[in-house]
């Protein structure tokens, strides 16, 4: 039987039509003598049954997240832009920033500048923020917004300090709108920049989050994919393994025929199938009796009973099989 390759294994076309479902995960195939076919799908074709199977499968067992930083590297290579390894100085991790992350720092260090001169003009001590372009380099992660909410609070703690009666002002739950309009109105320029610079840094952490998220899901596909293959290779050899078995012992029946049509039903009812195929193999593809070698030199020709003989020969040899 010809072994399924890349080239006739259309990984997309069976991916972009098959739902992606959040349930508890089934075991995979074990790799024990005994097949265990998990179940499919047979209202589809037997093809598309497999891959729906395999995909379910991977995607129940492996739903969790997966690094992007392997994607994102080969991103970055592609673009041509230099590894963190390549940079030292500040300004070269931020001329080499993606877009999203560009603009985020952006406006980060609008946020950090306008506080710093809110807090000389007041004599307030000046405000120690963590963020680092190097840490939004390659692409933005979400401990990111963690340091950037730890700095903010403290950006609020100085606004508060400087302005109290101003800030008091506000809505206790301000909207981006809120907060705009009353930056409109507000004559303190560095109290006025800073908050800007703190609703803009919500827009885009909110594209970096976007973002991410994308990278993440796609960098999780593409490894579903990989299992997807990995998985169906798996199982076209073990089943290869079992029809060579066969045919080396020259068993009188048709090999692949008995062994795919095994693997089908196991994966509706792996013991029961199992069972089968060690005590009564015919019930997937019968025995050949007219390829039965007759017996004494040929003068008595094979008969039903040594189809009998030679089905339970194969389902104790099916048995003992390691494949």
């Amino acid at each position: 039987m010809a072994e399924n390759t890349t080239d006739n294994f259309n990984l997309e076309a069976e991916l972009a039509s098959t739902p992606i479902p959040f349930a508890s995960p089934t075991d995979a195939m074990a790799a024990s003598a005994e097949p265990q076919i998990l179940h499919a799908d047979t209202s589809a074709s037997d093809d598309e049954a497999e891959f729906d199977r395999l995909l379910q499968d991977f995607i129940n067992s492996e739903l969790r997240d997966v690094d992007t930083e392997i994607e994102e590297t080969k991103e970055n290579i592609k673009r041509n832009k230099p590894s963190p390894e390549q940079l030292t100085e500040e300004d070269a991790f931020i001329n080499n920033l993606y877009e999203e992350e560009k603009a985020l720092y952006t406006a980060y260090n609008n946020f950090y500048k306008a506080l710093r001169a809110l807090a000389a003009a007041h004599g307030l001590t000046e405000p120690t923020f963590s963020l680092k372009p190097e840490n939004l380099y390659i692409r933005y992660k979400p401990y990111v917004g963690d340091i950037i909410k730890q700095d903010t609070l403290t950006g609020w703690d100085i606004m508060i300090a400087a302005a109290p009666e101003k800030i008091a002002q506000l809505p206790s739950s301000p909207k981006d709108e809120d907060l705009l309009d009353f930056a409109e109105k507000e004559t303190d320029t560095d109290l006025q920049l800073a908050l800007i610079s703190y609703v803009e840094i919500l827009i885009e952490i909110e594209g970096c989050e976007i973002a991410y998220e994308e990278r993440r899901l796609k960098a999780k596909r593409k490894h579903i994919e990989r299992r997807v293959y990995e998985e169906h290779a798996a199982r076209q050899e073990r089943m290869k393994r079992y029809i060579d078995a066969i045919k080396a012992k020259k068993f009188p029946v048709d090999a692949e025929r008995l062994i795919t049509n095994y693997f089908k039903t196991a994966r509706q009812d792996p013991d029961g199938a199992y069972k089968t195929l060690i005590n009564n193999p015919a019930t997937f593809a019968p025995i050949e009796v007219n390829k039965i070698p007759p017996r004494f030199f040929g003068f008595i020709k094979p008969s039903p009973q040594d189809g009998i003989r030679v089905n339970k020969e194969l389902g104790k040899f099916l048995k003992n099989l390691k494949a």
